[in-house]
């Protein structure tokens, strides 16, 4: 059985890597350099080897002519939003287009690109139909299999997540639940497409609303000068407390998903209020976080503009290379028209694409010795720098004034104090 995988991101290519144990695997990217580095061993996403990469049951293609006349595809390209908060779906318009010039008949389509409901049916499958002058469930045939990729989670791994496999027949179901059950141990089927759309797009938006629940704990503790990090510890001792760690919510999923079903929400002319709640406050978090950041400056130094600041981390979670939609970049731009003196530090993130998405340089963390600072701001939480609060220490310009800002809560109130730090945490 020959695999095609439509986009080779943090989606597609763990299925590539996984299918390849059992065939041929085709990947399709538009992208010129991503396919380059490929064909090198070289994974910017830093999730496989060179020798995992360079596979023989894999190619790796720009070339769309090697797509035609296969029976097995899978759609896994990017469903950002666009600037005014709506889904922005060409690169799954394209990718279906492309498809549909594509197919032979009988041939099976899955796609795992995040989306709302209904939109596979709309949009996507009417588009296959034009394409490939072929008919929807007698000559080609659609199921909708949402990705669960977490990147960083060495544990909830492709092989090891519940896979949920959608479509509108019982044939196709059957035949897609065959095809995941060779890389995946749980499929969970369900019986039509937009329930595995909504499946999918409400399991970040859970995560989203919570997210934002502690968020305004946070905001609300601070206010009433109780560390916010030591009550959430508190409340978990209850059995069915669920403990979320307040924060900057970026990411391609929490911060997106959201934004897909408000849409069709309000098409079908419902506004969902707590959805959107919860989005706009985490969206606010860096303005309020930037607020007490300056206050806590101006607490100490009567002149801002020379500060020197360092900001350790820039990829939107710990330990991985991931910039989308990253938060931190908010932070950078209101400080700088506080202080120009600013230092942003990720060994993780990739610096070109850095300096290419937000014009920003990045510095290695092995960098960060040769200066000192005003103040540090750990804002992602990667291992190097979770050293011992204390090391941080000779790092300071003023011994006496030494400004700390932990968003992730990754010490606790008392070391922060014991060490002299005028500090602010989540």
């Amino acid at each position: 059985m020959k695999i095609i995988i439509i986009g080779v991101g943090y989606v597609g290519l763990p299925l590539a890597i996984s299918f390849s144990k059992y065939g041929k695997v085709v990947c399709y990217d538009l992208s010129k350099n991503r396919i380059d580095e490929l064909n090198k061993g070289l994974d910017i996403n830093s999730q496989y080897t060179k020798k995992q990469i360079l596979n023989k049951n894999i190619l790796y293609t720009c070339n769309p002519e090697t797509l035609k006349n296969n029976s097995n595809f899978i759609i896994t390209v990017p469903t950002p939003i666009k600037t005014n908060k709506k889904p922005d779906l060409k690169m799954l318009i394209e990718a279906s287009k492309l498809v549909g010039k594509s197919l032979k008949k009988k041939s099976t389509i899955i796609f795992e690109s995040t989306t709302y409901p209904g939109c596979t049916e709309d949009i996507c499958i009417p588009i296959l139909e034009k394409y490939s002058k072929m008919i929807y469930q007698k000559d080609f045939f659609v199921s909708y299999s949402p990705e669960r990729v977490n990147p960083g989670d060495k544990k909830n791994t492709l092989k090891n997540i519940t896979k949920i496999v959608g479509a509108n027949d019982s044939k196709t179901r059957n035949y897609v639940k065959k095809i995941y059950s060779k890389i995946c141990k749980s499929i969970y089927v369900v019986k039509n497409i937009k329930i595995a759309e909504s499946a999918k797009v409400i399991e970040n938006i859970q995560r989203d609303v919570n997210i934002a629940l502690v968020n305004e704990f946070s905001v609300l503790f601070n206010k009433l000068n109780i560390p916010n990090n030591e009550v959430l510890k508190a409340a978990s001792t209850k059995w069915n407390f669920h403990y979320y760690k307040p924060g900057l919510v970026g990411g391609h999923c929490i911060s997106v998903d959201p934004y897909y079903l408000a849409y069709k929400s309000k098409q079908n002319s419902y506004y969902p209020e707590l959805i959107l709640a919860g989005r706009n406050f985490n969206e606010n978090m860096s303005t309020y976080v930037v607020k007490k950041i300056i206050n806590l400056m101006k607490k100490n130094h009567e002149n801002l503009s020379n500060l020197r600041v360092a900001i350790l981390g820039f990829s939107f979670k710990e330990n991985i290379p991931d910039i989308r939609n990253t938060k931190i970049i908010k932070i950078v731009k209101k400080l700088k028209k506080r202080t120009s003196n600013i230092k942003v530090f990720d060994s993780i993130a990739s610096k070109l694409e850095t300096k290419k998405k937000y014009n920003l340089k990045l510095y290695n963390f092995n960098e960060f010795k040769k200066y000192k600072y005003d103040a540090i701001i750990l804002a992602v939480s990667h291992k190097i720098f979770l050293n011992k609060i204390n090391y941080y220490d000779k790092f300071y310009s003023n011994k006496n004034k030494k400004i700390f800002v932990d968003l992730k809560n990754n010490y606790s109130y008392k070391d922060l104090e014991k060490n002299g730090y005028q500090y602010f945490q989540l």
